[in-house]
């Protein structure tokens, strides 16, 4: 076993970086994907859903309640982007005896814990949101605290990235450990994506009221005493007191599904964090910095001076933040298609896990193509190759059995360049510490990895805001279930989907550094040091 751990990890016996801590560090990534999952992907759908901002009727600010939320969405996570850079100066004047990132995995575990579950905070009615008298208490308490919840995940999120760059330098080793972390980012992410939309949608289904003639029968039958008293005191006819008696029905069905969702969301996110803890404070135990310096650390202003030195870390930030909406049918969108369109929110699941085939095997193509294409040539062919499929995609349709099979393929192609990207990105991140190391003397692990970091929530700002607009767009009532236009989210999620894979790859075919180049950079890098 351990000879197959250094020939996965390409580490050497008692040499340098060790099977044990690529182990480490990746289990310290599943842990952090059980959080950012559950905020990632369902801190909107509780606003929308659970507490009713999605609901027809419902203001906030003189706005609807949907389209505040997709602003709050957008503007909360471009705010946290922008604190990336401070982060990773702070990082990099980190000085303590184990290490400069380490230090942040123990630090930070138990506070992005708590924020993560006060995010969720249940205490706040649906029925309250809806007629008014809890709707801005309860937006403003959950924004400020999804907010802090963003700057406590920052201060761990950036030091973690930058980790891989303190354990090794050898950029081959390096993206072995990425590769095997992102798998388990990946893994961790999708149990998250997989289970809670199974829970919330068979705890919740007994309050999805359908208006068949069934059901109206059914409710005449048994209900008839309530149906015949408003008959005599109202003096109204059976149709209308049914109709009467099943709106009341409904209404009470409606806000206790909301306020159902409330909690099972909270208890979710409760047991997850409970979970994750542990795993942040094992990395933290088991890895070791190896490249760090103990320099005086630079100021925010000189880091700011070097980002922009740093022009092929530059082309990877301009290509993530043009890529923000390749993902969005993972996002939020993707589950309201599956509830609403679909009419079955576990099906959100299966459209996450028929991504993952094609990430795993990405996952363990990247070696081997990085070796073969290099990295730049591997990630600009995966996402061209991902814009086309997304375009197939929208002219396919999906309103026939045989068109949702072909979409379900074109999702399991989609996994090719969401893996790729999800590891290369931070292998060539990885590389661009090195080209700032060769270029100025100064590595900047710190502000080089605050740029992945950046990415990541351009990515889910974009992803949250076009989901949750393209509710609102479709004409989505999250009270009644009621779409007016289901063609308009299908287009929003895959038009906007394939416009950014192609863009994406744009700034790429400038990027220049090449994993010969890189291996000679590090090779100059170690013959100055020698002098």
């Amino acid at each position: 076993m351990n000879n197959f751990l250094h020939k996965l990890f390409g580490t050497t016996p008692n040499e340098g970086v060790q099977p044990k801590e690529a182990l480490a560090y990746s289990v310290a990534g599943f842990g952090q994907n059980f959080i950012c999952t559950i905020i990632g992907s369902y801190i909107t759908v509780f606003l929308t859903d659970a507490l009713l901002f999605g609901a027809d009727g419902v203001m906030v600010g003189g706005v609807s309640g949907a389209i505040a939320v997709a602003i709050l969405m957008l503007a909360a996570r471009v705010f946290d982007a922008f604190n990336d850079p401070i982060m990773g100066s702070v990082v990099d004047k980190t000085r303590t005896k184990w290490g400069k990132c380490r230090p942040y995995l123990k630090w930070m575990a138990i506070p992005i814990g708590i924020m993560t579950i006060l995010c969720f905070l249940p205490v706040f009615s649906a029925e309250g949101v809806y007629n008014g008298s809890q709707t801005t208490i309860a937006f403003t308490t959950i924004a400020a605290i999804y907010v802090l919840w963003s700057v406590a995940y920052t201060v761990a999120d950036v030091p973690y990235w930058g980790l891989s760059t303190c354990l090794t330098n050898n950029t081959v080793t390096r993206g072995n450990i990425l590769t095997v972390a992102r798998m388990f980012c990946t893994v961790g992410a999708g149990i998250v994506t997989v289970f809670v939309p199974m829970i919330t949608g068979a705890l919740t289904a007994k309050y999805k009221y359908t208006d068949t003639e069934a059901d109206r029968a059914l409710i005449a039958q048994f209900k008839a005493e309530a149906i015949e008293n408003m008959m005599t005191n109202q003096g109204i006819d059976m149709d209308t007191a049914v109709g009467t008696f099943i709106g009341t029905v409904k209404d009470g069905m409606e806000i206790a599904n909301a306020d159902t969702l409330k909690w099972i969301y909270f208890i979710c996110a409760v047991v997850l964090v409970v979970l994750a803890m542990p795993m942040f404070f094992y990395g933290f135990k088991n890895t070791k910095e190896r490249f760090t310096t103990n320099e005086e650390a630079p100021s925010l202003g000189h880091n700011l001076k070097l980002l922009f030195k740093n022009k092929e870390l530059l082309l990877i930030v301009l290509s993530g933040v043009l890529g923000g909406a390749r993902m969005v049918y993972s996002y939020t969108g993707g589950l309201y298609f599956a509830k609403y369109i679909l009419q079955n929110e576990g099906l959100y699941g299966v459209i996450t896990l028929l991504v993952v085939p094609g990430g795993l095997v990405a996952s363990v193509l990247v070696p081997w193509m990085s070796k073969k294409f290099t990295k730049k040539w591997s990630y600009i062919a995966v996402h061209l190759f991902g814009g086309v499929v997304m375009t197939v995609m929208y002219f396919v349709g999906y309103d026939a059995p045989w068109k949702m099979v072909i979409c379900a393929i074109g999702l399991v192609l989609l996994g090719i360049p969401q893996g790729v990207n999800n590891i290369i990105t931070y292998a060539m991140i990885g590389d661009t510490v090195d080209y700032l190391e060769w270029k100025t003397g100064e590595r900047g692990e710190g502000i080089c990895f605050a740029m992945q970091t950046l990415i990541n929530k351009i990515g889910m700002a974009v992803g949250a805001f076009i989901g949750v607009m393209s509710m609102a767009i479709a004409g989505i009532n999250a009270r009644t279930y009621e779409v007016e236009n289901p063609d308009a989210l299908w287009a929003v999620l895959i038009i906007s989907g394939a416009v950014s894979m192609f863009a994406c790859a744009v700034p790429m075919f400038f990027y220049t550094i090449t994993e010969k180049r890189q291996r000679e950079m590090v090779a100059e890098i170690e013959a100055r040091k020698a002098k």
